[in-house]
């Protein structure tokens, strides 16, 4: 006797045929960004991340316009750094409440891998590219966001201390803001790359504070010019150069287009470990 009952798959149009079966694709990226930026504020560390951010900020442009203040005034004029923009306070104290916001940025990629929970992700989101590039979205604009937050927070708090010693001008102050969040950004998203590809949150944490601070002062101890051109070329050094306007080694906009070539590098590696390696 032969066989009544239907044949789905035969009965479905072509383009549907091609999908059956199929995960389903997260609503394209505006579907994953949303599940990202989701996902981010669900974790309870990223709202203690912020929290030392801001905390680690104010106290640390609190000290060093102390210091500023004291050196003005003590009986070294070497200490002397003359009247400073309270932005420039803000900018200067990154370089420590940098930490707070890179911690941040490894929980977004780090933490599903200690949870188990990226093989879930990535059968809602099952493009490797679209799924990093949702979280380098998410992790762009929050840690943009901070970084304006953390500059008007860092010269607010400066300028009251530095006193007579102190510059305090909306526009100036604006421009410092913009160039930390610029550099948080860049450094959110160079940790991101680096956690997709090390898989490990203590593993990319390492990593990204040696590149940012002690390789580039340990090529310089010895103060000789090949190792102090190798130190210039890391993330940590280029982006001071550029928060600080320098013109030497280099340009201010070389030393953010040499962070922008570090983030590039560190994408390219998280995807390419994402696509190779099972979840």
């Amino acid at each position: 006797m032969s066989s009544t009952l239907p044949q789905p798959n035969r009965a479905l149009p072509h383009a549907a045929r091609r999908t059956a079966g199929r995960p389903p694709s997260g609503g394209g990226l505006p579907g994953a960004i949303a599940s990202e930026w989701t996902k981010l504020w669900s974790v309870r560390s990223v709202w203690w991340c912020l929290l030392s951010s801001v905390l680690l900020m104010g106290a640390t442009a609190g000290q060093l316009a102390i210091y500023v203040a004291n050196g003005n005034t003590d009986d070294e004029p070497a200490n002397d750094r003359g009247v400073l923009a309270a932005g420039r306070i803000a900018v200067d104290a990154v370089e420590l409440t940098q930490f707070a916001v890179i911690a941040l940025a490894l929980l977004v990629i780090t933490s599903e891998y200690s949870s188990g929970t990226i093989r879930t992700t990535l059968q809602w989101i099952p493009s490797r590219a679209r799924l990093l590039l949702a979280k380098s979205t998410v992790v762009a604009g929050v840690t943009f966001g901070t970084g304006l937050l953390l500059g008007g927070l860092g010269a607010a708090v400066a300028a009251p201390v530095l006193g007579e010693w102190g510059r305090f001008e909306l526009g100036e102050t604006v421009g410092y803001a913009l160039g930390l969040a610029g550099y948080l950004a860049l450094i959110g998203l160079f940790t991101l790359g680096l956690g997709a590809a090390l898989r490990s949150a203590v593993g990319t944490l390492v990593t990204v504070f040696l590149l940012l601070a002690i390789v580039p002062t340990t090529l310089r101890l010895p103060d000789l010019g090949p190792l102090n051109a190798i130190a210039d070329a890391l993330p940590g050094s280029a982006g001071l150069h550029f928060l600080h306007g320098e013109s030497d080694p280099y340009p201010a906009a070389a030393g953010l287009l040499i962070v922008a070539g570090w983030v590039v590098a560190a994408l390219l590696a998280g995807l390419a470990v994402l696509r190779r390696r099972d979840a």
